[in-house]
């Protein structure tokens, strides 16, 4: 099966077993970084510090993202 076919399947998935299969794949996908990368990590968690009412909380950011995946469907 490739791989288009696999998320096309996916897609046909209630939203919860979407995201069921978005966490397994994401727990065991286990990139090592870049100097850059945790470079650039560890310049966003400063800024991130520095200005604490720039950013949103995570639970807007997640509903946010449930909401843009629903309204694909």
């Amino acid at each position: 099966m490739s791989a288009t076919q696999v998320l096309e399947q996916i897609h046909k998935l209630p939203f919860e077993e979407q995201y069921q299969v978005f966490e397994r794949l994401r727990d065991e996908f286990d990139p090592e970084l870049t100097p850059e990368q945790v470079a650039e990590l560890e310049r966003r968690a400063e800024d991130a510090l520095k200005n604490p009412g720039r950013g949103k909380p995570v639970e807007q950011v997640f509903a946010e993202i449930e909401e843009r995946l629903r309204a694909k469907k």
